[in-house]
């Protein structure tokens, strides 16, 4: 494992914005047209979540990808190779990172904390990625600005995260987090704490899937697009028929009048 603290200042890249190309809502609306689940169901959200990132980074020239909260698991480790992506993986905990697979680069801050101090850091991504991190962040406001840190002109940010209010996070917010942790393993046993995977606590905050509510924070940061994906559904009732089939009925009629206030998962995605 390398690490951009030691071996590889970004600093030195040139910062100059990649041309313009396509807006976000037309590479976004051509990457709805894939994938094997309905556009509105969170299922595609997590089939596609990979697919959406690499799509942008082709669309619009970009290729130095960090990965917000990688730790043990980071998402690109092969597509970044195979796309010929120079990968960054971020997390908060030297012990995540030191289970990132040799020969990947890593950054150890918080990104949501003060930054003032790593001016390496600033303008040094074409891409900021993330995939179930920013529920556990409690200042959401200071991430995404400096994720517009992060950002060289022209780069995409891109943060994959369960809403409030859909039920099974409400009540994974609401109760103990010692309590809601077990339930979860009980539910998806590879959750378990020497997994990949393993359950952190959560906060949610700014963690909805309204756009409007979304703006209010992100519009004066002064990100150049904003673009909110909704999604509804997910797998908390699969082994109980009945539960499951009325509960797919009404995300399904949640997606169909566009209703946010429920949604489940959400994809938002900033260009600088």
């Amino acid at each position: 494992m390398s690490s951009i603290d030691i071996v590889a200042p970004l600093d030195h890249l040139d910062k100059e914005p990649p041309p313009p190309g396509p807006s976000l809502r037309r590479v976004l609306e051509t990457l709805g047209e894939g994938g094997n689940a309905p556009l509105w169901h969170s299922d595609w959200a997590w089939e596609n979540y990979e697919r959406a990132v690499l799509a942008l980074a082709r669309e619009f020239g970009l290729w130095r990808l960090l990965e917000i909260g990688g730790g043990r698991d980071p998402a690109f480790a092969a597509a970044a190779r195979e796309n010929r992506l120079r990968l960054i993986v971020n997390d908060i905990d030297p012990l995540e990172l030191a289970r990132v697979p040799e020969g990947i680069e890593t950054a150890c801050f918080d990104v949501a904390g003060d930054i003032s101090r790593r001016p390496e850091l600033y303008g040094a991504f074409d891409i900021v990625a993330s995939r179930m991190v920013f529920e556990h962040i409690r200042n959401v406001p200071a991430a995404w600005r400096n994720i517009y840190r992060l950002l060289r002109p022209g780069g995409v940010g891109l943060a994959f995260f369960p809403t409030l209010y859909a039920w099974p996070f409400l009540l994974n917010h609401i109760l103990p987090d010692d309590i809601a942790r077990r339930i979860v393993e009980r539910v998806f046993p590879a959750r378990a704490p020497d997994g990949d995977n393993p359950v952190f606590p959560p906060v949610y905050h700014w963690c909805y899937g309204d756009e409007g509510k979304l703006r209010r924070m992100l519009d004066p940061i002064g990100f150049s697009e904003i673009r909110i994906l909704p999604f509804w559904g997910h797998h908390y009732l699969d082994r109980m028929p009945v539960l499951r089939e009325l509960d797919f009925a009404l995300n399904r009629f949640c997606a169909a009048i566009d209703w946010r206030f429920f949604t489940t998962y959400a994809y938002v995605v900033v260009r600088k």
